[in-house]
């Protein structure tokens, strides 16, 4: 039997996809080479130089005319020429190209990647912090024929090799000397396809003939004609691949995600549209980009929608995620701002730290500021827009005030995506005015499929389906939950040289399996609520979703930073909890030192530590006391007793990305932390 045979629809779902229009039946499109016999083409492949056939609609949002990448960004270079495109801080001053310095930039990138000998559909790599290099050797990499493959700055160098040699990286950018030496480390004989390398911060301390800093490859083309270059550009076709994101590889080598020129400028047209982002002159749309490139999300965020829209993007500093993210929204003030929930978090706790040393009056004020939010908030919500005098007041004296210091004040969507936001962080922004609208997608999807608007908000809900796709949830339980299908333009072109994990994530219908779980309301609110393969079977047979016990525990126990349920095919379910605690500045490893909130849990409770150490090594007993309280708390709303919590452990240092537990976007790493603490696991067990 195929995918997707046996298959429960809610009434607001399509159960059967359109059936697809071919590019041959569409002749004005860009997608056929009439040149040569056609070839039947599949809504797949595995080949980097393959072409797919595109989900275009007949009539209506998913019909518009395909559009290749170096057509989307002269289009936007036409329309939006002398705007500022891209700024970079340099000391205490912005630097700023326009979007016409910003193609010329990347037209001479990609005369040296040429020149450089870039083969077609071979790759350019690029391993750092986002910046003014990151972008344009993207988009270089493109117009020269190649294709952009970000590499994840923490990938080891075993990773950094695996990428390279798959994706046959011919040219290599890297940030610093510290990237660079990673790569060095790596035998030459596993990097066949490389034949050169780029470092695009100073200083460099190496030295060889393959290596160029970012000034000498920029220089490196002005001898290849732009004849040359346009003649590839024109070569190019909506629906062959432009962009290859890898998975973060939580169980195994990561996969390549391939993208089309099609999917992305389909999907930030699409994007834009149901957003509505516009920019006009002096009202130009605004993001920060500081989220890992490699990632889909950031990049459909601050590459593929500026340039849609003609907005501006700023590079935050390399330091952004271990404080100085805020100083930099301050001053750029952006309209639309992308975090994954972990950046949510820190926000919230650093607003509840500061209200904590506030006087009690403040702190009162607070409080009944944060009530009339969420009262009128929660009735916009449902449809009533009404406002009270308590919360114009509190607009005034609290919810203004808020914004501003986070440097949200021009902030229009303030977003969240990568993994699940708790209720009570949502709650929290919601009651301060700022209502956090979760995205979901995956890199399969070139990145969103459903979004959250003002309009179109509910509390713990991913939003509503994009304009021009569709939502299938298959094989629903009673409670309408089932796994959640895609289908859309956005949907990938297949996985590199993957042909059995393709299939398995597209079925015969071209439907995209997403291994999520999830449901859609009456409303048509997508609700995501676990992954199929993150279920636990208890040895009792007791199917267990683990995401919904975890984020409860975090939200009844404020001393937690991480929880991960155990217990598959064992007797009873176990956690994992770590402690809230401070970060190193340079290489954010989670340190000995409590947070402030974890400090402020433990006075509460009468307890004098200030370290992991002192909480776990010692057992401190007040500490331990109220862990198992929350702990009871949470087996409370247990709907079964396989469902409570039996035993738990406190690990010894916290959780992080350089540390393995958590992927590039802070995901948890289940099989990773399953390994990493056998042992620990084992003994509650004993």
């Amino acid at each position: 039997m195929k995918r997707g045979s046996t298959i429960k629809s809610s009434p607001v779902e399509v159960v059967k996809a359109e059936p697809p229009v071919t590019l041959e039946e569409e002749p004005e499109d860009h997608g056929t080479d009439t040149s040569k016999p056609s070839v039947p083409l599949s809504l797949w492949t595995t080949e980097q130089s393959g072409e797919v056939l595109l989900r275009l609609s007949k009539h209506g949002p998913g019909h518009e005319t395909p559009m290749t990448i170096p057509e989307f960004f002269r289009d936007s270079v036409n329309r939006f020429s002398t705007h500022p495109a891209l700024a970079s801080k340099n000391g205490k001053k912005w630097e700023t190209l326009t979007f016409t310095q910003y193609y010329e930039a990347c037209r001479k990138a990609a005369r040296s990647l040429i020149k450089l000998g870039l083969q077609r559909f071979h790759a350019v790599g690029i391993l750092g912090f986002n910046s003014m290099q990151w972008f344009i050797a993207a988009l270089g990499a493109i117009l020269a024929g190649g294709l952009c493959v970000g590499i994840y700055a923490t990938n080891s160098a075993d990773a950094c090799q695996y990428v390279i040699t798959q994706a046959k990286v011919n040219v290599l950018l890297v940030e610093n000397d510290q990237q660079l030496r990673k790569i060095l480390s790596i035998p030459e004989s596993k990097m066949e396809t490389l034949k050169a390398i780029i470092q695009y911060r100073l200083p460099m301390r190496e030295r060889n003939n393959n290596l160029y800093s970012w000034d000498d490859f920029m220089e490196l083309g002005n001898s290849v004609p732009d004849l040359q270059l346009d003649r590839i550009i024109e070569s190019q076709k909506a629906n062959q691949c432009a962009v290859i994101i890898y998975t973060s590889g939580t169980m195994g080598n990561p996969k390549g995600v391939m993208l089309s020129h099609d999917n992305i400028t389909w999907l930030a047209g699409t994007l834009a549209k149901n957003l509505g982002l516009t920019s006009t002159t002096g009202k130009q749309e605004a993001v920060v980009s500081y989220l890992p490139l490699s990632h889909i999300a950031a990049q459909m965020m601050d590459i593929w929608l500026p340039i849609k829209v003609g907005g501006v993007t700023y590079f935050a500093q390399t330091d952004a995620l271990k404080g100085s993210l805020i100083g930099t929204l301050q001053e750029v003030k952006p309209t639309a701002f992308l975090g994954v929930p972990r950046i949510w978090e820190k926000m919230q706790e650093t607003i509840r730290q500061s209200v904590s040393k506030s006087s009690s009056l403040k702190k009162k004020v607070f409080s009944w500021a944060k009530n009339a939010g969420l009262r009128v908030n929660t009735r916009k919500m449902m449809g009533k827009r009404d406002t009270t005098v308590s919360y114009r007041m509190a607009k005034a004296l609290v919810f203004s005030k808020v914004r501003s210091w986070l440097g949200l004040d021009h902030c229009r969507y303030f977003i969240s995506g990568a993994a699940s936001l708790s209720s009570e962080t949502s709650e929290f922004f919601l009651s301060l005015d700022i209502p956090i609208g979760e995205m979901y997608g995956l890199s399969e999807s070139s990145g969103p499929h459903t979004v959250s608007t003002q309009h179109n908000y509910r509390l713990l809900s991913c939003g509503k389906v994009l304009s021009g796709c569709k939502t299938m949830v298959s094989q629903q339980n009673a409670n309408g939950i089932g796994e959640v299908c895609l289908w859309g333009r956005h949907v990938f072109m297949g996985y590199l040289d993957m042909e059995d994990a393709t299939t398995e994530a597209i079925d015969e219908d071209g439907w995209l399996h997403t291994g999520d779980l999830g449901r859609v309301d009456s409303q048509s609110f997508l609700y995501i609520t676990g992954r199929i393969k993150e279920i636990l079977i208890t040895a009792g047979g007791e199917n267990v979703s683990p995401v919904p016990i975890e984020t409860l525990a975090k939200q009844k126990i404020p001393i937690i930073s991480h929880a991960v349920l155990v217990g598959d095919k064992a007797k009873f379910l176990s956690m994992l909890l770590t402690l809230k605690c401070e970060t190193d500045w340079l290489s954010g490893e989670p340190l000995d030192k409590l947070s402030p909130e974890a400090l402020n849990f433990c006075r509460a409770v009468g307890s004098l530590a200030s370290t992991v150490t002192e909480v776990v090594r010692l057992r401190d007993p007040l500490v331990y006391t109220a862990i198992q309280q929350g702990i009871d708390a949470v087996n409370a709303e247990a709907i079964s007793n396989a469902q409570k919590i039996r035993k738990w452990l406190i690990l010894e240092k916290d959780f992080s990305i350089v540390t393995g537990e958590l992927g590039p976007t802070t995901k948890i790493k289940r099989h990773f932390i399953n390994l990493k603490y056998r042992q620990q696991i084992e003994s509650l067990y004993q």
